[in-house]
C-alpha cells in the first residue's frame, strides 16, 4: 500500500478458521465504499487450527488485507501489540475475531477523533453498558453479574467513570498508540484496561460511544478470564504506583 492509510484495522486471531471468513466478508461489505484508505490486518495468534491457510485464501479478495503471523500462542495483549506496531494508519482501531461489534461502528467514531463534535478525543472505545447500547442476545444473568462486579472493581482501582472497559472494540489515534502500546507488559486478556489506564497516565482523552454487541454463544472467553482480568488489574495497579513503566512524562 502506497499511501497510508486512513484506518488500520486489528484483529487478534486464535483458531478462528470458522468465524473470521464471515468477519472479513463484512469489514469488506462496509469500508470497500468508505471515502478513505484503509488495511485490515489479521494477527494470527499461533493458532492450531487452519486460520493462516482461511485468511491467505482472502488476501486478493479483501481489498487492504494483510496477514501477520506468530507460530507460537502468545495471547490476545501481545498480538494486538504486535499489530499496532505494524499498522500504519492515522486511527488504529482493534476489534474481535468473531464481529460481535461491526466495523462501521467506526464511522460514530470519527467525529469524535477529528473533532467535528466541538471536543477531540485521543481514543474512542465501544461501550456495551452507556445509554444506546445494545445487546442481542442480552448475555446471560451469571454473566453480567461478573462483568458489572468486575466493572466496578476496575472503576475503584484504576478507570473511574469507564463503564465498559471489555468491549473489544477500541480506537487510537496514532499519535496516542505510539506511545501507549510500547509501554505495555500484559499478554492476555486485560489488554484493554492496561491501554486505557495507561493512556489515562499520558494525559490522553477516552470517550465512550453506545455499540451494538452480537453476544457469539461460541465465545472462547472463559469464566476464569474473568478472575484473570481482576488480577492482572491489581498488577497494573501497583506497576503504576512503582512506575514500573517508567513513565516519566505526561501528554
Amino acid at each position: 500500500m502506497d499511501k497510508k492509510p486512513y484506518l488500520s484495522v486489528i484483529i487478534p486471531a486464535y483458531n478462528e478458521a470458522e468465524r473470521i471468513p464471515a468477519t472479513l466478508i463484512d469489514i469488506d461489505k462496509h469500508l470497500r465504499g468508505a471515502d478513505f484508505d484503509y488495511e485490515i490486518l489479521v494477527v494470527n495468534d499461533g493458532s492450531k487450527d487452519n486460520t493462516v491457510d482461511v485468511v491467505s485464501k482472502f488476501l486478493p479478495l479483501v481489498k487492504g488485507l494483510r496477514l501477520v503471523g506468530e507460530e507460537i500462542n502468545h495471547g490476545k495483549g501481545y498480538v494486538i501489540r504486535k499489530g499496532m506496531a505494524e499498522a500504519t494508519g492515522k486511527f488504529k482501531l482493534f476489534t474481535d475475531a468473531d464481529n460481535s461489534t461491526t466495523v462501521d461502528h467506526f464511522f460514530k467514531m470519527i467525529p469524535y477523533l477529528e473533532g467535528i463534535e466541538g471536543k477531540k478525543y485521543d481514543i474512542v472505545i465501544g461501550s456495551r453498558d452507556i445509554k444506546g447500547a445494545k445487546l442481542i442476545p442480552p448475555q446471560s444473568f451469571y454473566r453480567r453479574i461478573l462483568g458489572n462486579l468486575g466493572n466496578i472493581f476496575i472503576q475503584l482501582f484504576l478507570l473511574p467513570r469507564i463503564w465498559d472497559t471489555q468491549c473489544g472494540f477500541k480506537c487510537f489515534s496514532e499519535e496516542s498508540a505510539a506511545r501507549i502500546f510500547p509501554f505495555m507488559k500484559i499478554n492476555r486478556w486485560a489488554i484493554d484496561v492496561e491501554a486505557l489506564a495507561l493512556g489515562k497516565k499520558l494525559g490522553y482523552k477516552i470517550k465512550e460511544i453506545p455499540v451494538t454487541w452480537v453476544n457469539d454463544t461460541r465465545s472462547r472467553v472463559k469464566s476464569s478470564a474473568y478472575f484473570g482480568v481482576l488480577r492482572d488489574v491489581l498488577k497494573i495497579r501497583f506497576w503504576l504506583w512503582t512506575n514500573r513503566y517508567k513513565i516519566t512524562k505526561q501528554k
